[in-house]
């Protein structure tokens, strides 16, 4: 989310080292959603559509693909096994945050408003299944979640076009039919865009949080649905802190249901941390409950009893006990390089890594880290996947990782 931050030093780091031992569950393959590009260290520009032609010729960008890695602890680790070239890149951004149950992984370019959708059910031949752009009035379709029903729900940043109002959720069936829409509009919330959501079937809920993808405005808002029907129930005001300097109550992100199955935790892009309260009732509220301590911090994860966050202003992953969700704990934290800048955190299914992908050096460059589920204990894995190489499409030269899960395997 928003413009990538970048940083002049330089740190050369090892990348030929094997990775620590997995668990004993360990994925085979790491799925890596991507974009070429032949100057990734220039800033992305674009704003909005428009800019789309000046961004594409200044980042030299060629075309989003998705690619498997072979990640199984040994000597074949990082090998390259398949890609599938799909469309002409503009921004390729988020997938889902693991690999669905289904086989079926969404994939977005954001702001070339196109979405893929791969068939994964042979990991190392990954099939096109379609692709879609807005659905109806809704555009712009940013985080997806499958759901256990087999549907798929994803949130819509707009309505009506570009940042001309707040979008809504839209729920796919299989086939990639819709089956319902319904809108995140509310009058006194006029800066309201989706942005993630965190699904509580339990309780037959859904949670929303309100960040706009290019900065164009700033949502105090956290949203709250029924599942079964797409109702909203209510929109919460993030409450502020007055005596804080900073508004760490600004632009909710990333959502998470905790292992507990009950609790549903809000992080804001300004790194404070809001716990939801009465989530199952008609009433539900919202309390301040962490301040992470840096100022730009980005996609979550939740192993076991805790959640982990990237902290991409502090160069950092932090990992905190959430035992108790009204009282956050830090437990521990990975120091990155300076000129490293994490953005995507997802977690193996089955084992204790994690894939980290970012800004600045991480632009081309895929890291990993593992988490004891046991004591939240994180640690820097010096593996790492080099995405500038030849390509088998014929593509010589850089490409961009965003979006990247192992898989179930």
């Amino acid at each position: 989310m928003k413009n990538a931050i970048r940083c002049g030093l330089l740190l050369l780091l090892g990348n030929l080292a094997l990775p620590v031992t997995a668990a004993p569950g360990s994925s085979r393959y790491l799925f890596v959603w991507a974009m070429q590009a032949k100057h990734p260290e220039i800033p992305a520009m674009a704003m909005k559509p428009a800019d789309i032609p000046e961004q594409r010729s200044a980042l030299g960008l060629g075309k989003d693909f998705l690619a498997v890695f072979e990640v199984a602890p040994g000597p074949s680790f990082g090998k390259l096994v398949a890609t599938l070239p799909v469309g002409d890149a503009v921004q390729a951004h988020h997938t889902n945050y693991a690999q669905p149950l289904d086989d079926y992984l969404y994939a977005n370019d954001w702001l070339g408003n196109d979405t893929y959708v791969f068939d994964l059910r042979d990991p190392v031949h990954p099939r096109r299944a379609r692709k879609f752009g807005s659905v109806g009035t809704y555009s712009y379709p940013h985080s997806f979640a499958h759901l256990a029903n087999g549907n798929t729900l994803a949130t819509f940043q707009y309505s009506g076009g570009f940042n001309h109002a707040a979008g809504g959720l839209v729920e796919f069936d299989p086939k990639g039919r819709v089956v319902r829409t319904a809108s995140a509009a509310v009058a006194e919330f006029p800066d309201i865009r989706p942005y993630s959501l965190a699904v509580d079937a339990k309780h037959d809920r859904i949670v929303t949080g309100s960040g706009d993808m290019m900065a164009a405005q700033v949502s105090h808002a956290v949203q709250i649905w029924r599942l079964s029907d797409l109702k909203l129930i209510k929109t919460l005001q993030l409450p502020a802190q007055p005596d804080w300097y900073y508004d760490t109550a600004a632009d909710s992100s990333e959502p998470r249901l905790l292992a507990d199955g009950n609790t549903v935790v809000v992080p804001t892009f300004n790194c404070g941390l809001f716990l939801v309260q009465n989530l199952a009732g008609d009433d539900p509220s919202l309390r301040h409950v962490y301040d992470f301590g840096y100022r730009t911090c980005e996609v979550p994860v939740v192993a076991g009893n805790f959640l982990v966050e990237t902290m991409q202003s502090g160069h950092a992953i932090v990992s905190l006990d959430m035992h108790d969700p009204q009282h956050p704990r830090e437990v521990d934290r990975i120091l990155l390089p300076v000129d490293e800048y994490p953005h995507w955190l997802a977690l193996e299914p089955g084992g204790d890594r994690l894939v980290i992908t970012g800004y600045g050096a991480l632009n081309t460059r895929i890291r990993f880290a593992t988490i004891d589920r046991r004591t939240g204990a994180l640690k820097l894995d010096p593996a790492s996947i080099d995405m500038t190489r030849v390509w088998p499409d014929g593509w010589q030269g850089s490409a961009i990782p965003h979006g990247a899960v192992f898989s179930n395997r």
